[in-house]
């Protein structure tokens, strides 16, 4: 007669043998409107649905690029969403062999915003004045710096007169009432924020500055060790997170709920209605990385002294084959 301790072991050794064996996915993401794939993804279980069961995800949370991008190269993350000049920091830290920037997330999302008591109303109403960037090289601060560079206005550490000081988003804020701040380049929903509670006014929506209205404001990047291992996990990231762009762009009101939720569960409060529909309304989710916005941002930044002596070449940066292979099943044509 079979004892009952040796049928548990052998129900046992079945259930295992027959277990799938689990992948761990990490993935990094701001709980911030520039993340909406991210965000929403997270809200409504898209990702873990088209991952499937044998794909254990495990989301980590970043305020900043340069954190998520020290996570990643300390073999930390798999997989983040980013912001394009942490990408290209990162990439030439590596030497450009870390990462890759395999689609884009969003497009758009910025502004330059003036306190309405600040006296500015043209660009030559900037000498003098304290300026704000979210923090010193990123992709904000990069574009303020290319813009005061275009209407001959230089900053202090250049022998101008103009401050740029990098300071957090949320300080911004507090800083505009007192008025110690005169403007600020910031992102969705700070901007919106910016505006909507801190007296402050639009002066420029960075769209204008670009061809069709479009830039890069955040990317896919995977650490290219587990691309090169799992491409198949990628590729199935990548279509997931397609047909969810997809899904936003037909269900933007479901969609702005359930972002506001998401951010909500990870900050602790929620946006309001006013600020999610304006900032929103600022900014295109996408999957297109969008490369040549991308290589002028690189530019920017080495004109502002970031990125070395020589302008880098960032030709093995882009690995858009995977993406391209997923639009190729739907029918869609190719990013470049």
């Amino acid at each position: 007669m079979i004892s009952r301790s040796w049928v548990v072991l052998g129900l046992l050794t079945v259930l295992a043998y027959r277990a799938p064996a689990q992948v761990s996915l990490r993935v990094g993401a701001f709980p911030n409107i520039t993340h909406p794939q991210a965000m929403i993804g997270k809200a409504n279980y898209w990702f873990v649905n088209a991952m499937g069961p044998e794909v254990r995800i495990e989301w980590k949370s970043f305020n900043a690029g340069p954190s998520a991008i020290e996570a990643l190269l300390a073999g930390a993350l798999d997989m983040t969403y980013v912001g394009p000049n942490p990408a290209i920091n990162g990439y030439l830290r590596s030497n450009g062999k870390a990462l890759k920037v395999v689609a884009g997330a969003t497009s758009g999302g910025a502004a330059l915003v003036v306190r309405r008591d600040a006296g500015i109303g043209k660009a030559e109403d900037f000498h003098g004045k304290k300026v704000a960037s979210p923090q010193m090289g990123n992709t904000q601060d990069v574009a303020l710096r290319a813009w005061l560079r275009q209407h001959g206005l230089k900053t202090r550490d250049k022998g101008g007169d103009v401050e740029v000081i990098p300071i957090a988003n949320p300080d911004q804020l507090a800083l505009f009432l007192r008025k110690d701040l005169d403007a600020a380049w910031a992102p969705e929903p700070w901007a919106t924020r910016l505006i909507r509670e801190a007296n402050g006014r639009l002066f420029l929506d960075e769209r204008t500055l670009w061809p069709d209205g479009q830039f890069v404001t955040a990317l896919l990047i995977v650490r290219t060790e587990f691309l090169e291992r799992h491409p198949d996990l990628v590729k199935s990231w990548l279509r997931a997170h397609v047909e969810l762009t997809g899904w936003i762009r037909q269900h933007p009101v479901e969609a702005k709920r359930l972002l506001n939720q998401q951010i909500q569960a990870e900050t602790g409060k929620a946006l309001s209605a006013e600020v999610i529909e304006e900032s929103f309304g600022r900014l295109e989710v996408t999957f297109d990385p969008l490369r040549a916005s991308l290589v002028q941002q690189a530019k920017s930044a080495f004109d502002s002294g970031f990125l070395g002596r020589e302008m880098p070449d960032l030709t093995g940066l882009f690995a858009a084959d995977l993406l391209n292979q997923v639009l190729a099943e739907k029918g869609k044509g190719p990013v470049q």
